[in-house]
């Protein structure tokens, strides 16, 4: 359903060669640095520095490099997993859904989610602040900043998604099976389907993080009800 890796990329580091998925798709989170994403039958460039979201929707022809004076370092997204996870653990490519640009080009990069910082729709609660970076049908990314007010959210599950939190700034404490465990920045928290997960009202002060669904089964339309 969601494969979900953290990158660190030197300087000048070369990236993936123009591909395109045919049945997921493929996201970038940038932490720290910038990286160049290239998209649409050009392969216009996207310079995506720190807080930028770039989502590429199945048949979207893409590509990525380190061209920056720096160190990148960023979280990559593949929804569903479409044996990304296997390809890279074996570097075997039968089963992996990438294949060469086509030759009409693929879709237009219109159709790819580019937010950059700061960027995103935003939903003010009294106590957090939830901005949607990104949303597909195969996934959708959120940021969730809270304050000490914040009331946690419940141990629950979900029957048909991935529900994820990576922690970009502070920390918190986290539900894992009936233990609690303390979450700090650069911290990743997963529940597959089915698994309990949750994160109790502990009061520690500002906290900011990425929340991702894979798929998003409705989660993005969940928060612009309320």
């Amino acid at each position: 359903m969601l494969t979900y890796g953290w990158y660190r990329y030197g300087a000048g580091q070369r990236g993936a060669d123009p591909h395109v998925h045919r049945e997921h798709c493929d996201g970038f989170y940038v932490l720290d640095g910038e990286i160049t994403v290239r998209l649409g039958p050009e392969l216009q460039p996207i310079v995506a520095t720190a807080g930028t979201l770039v989502l590429i929707p199945p048949g979207l022809v893409h590509a990525f490099d380190n061209d920056g004076p720096g160190e990148a370092r960023f979280l990559n997204f593949h929804a569903p997993d479409g044996g990304f996870a296997r390809y890279l653990r074996t570097r075997e490519e039968e089963g992996f859904d990438s294949f060469d640009p086509p030759d009409d080009g693929g879709r237009p990069v219109s159709d790819a989610i580019v937010t950059p910082p700061g960027g995103g729709e935003p939903f003010d609660r009294p106590d957090r602040t939830l901005t949607i970076l990104g949303e597909l049908p195969q996934i959708s990314v959120v940021r969730i900043a809270v304050t000490p007010a914040w009331q946690g959210i419940p141990a629950h599950d979900h029957e048909n998604h991935v529900d994820s939190f990576f922690v970009l700034e502070g920390e918190a404490d986290v539900v894992v099976g009936d233990e609690l465990v303390t979450a700090g920045a650069g911290s990743f928290y997963g529940a597959m389907p089915g698994a309990k997960h949750g994160m109790p009202h502990i009061s520690r002060g500002h906290a900011v993080f990425l929340n991702v669904h894979g798929p998003d089964a409705g989660f993005a339309d969940s928060i612009r009800r309320g």
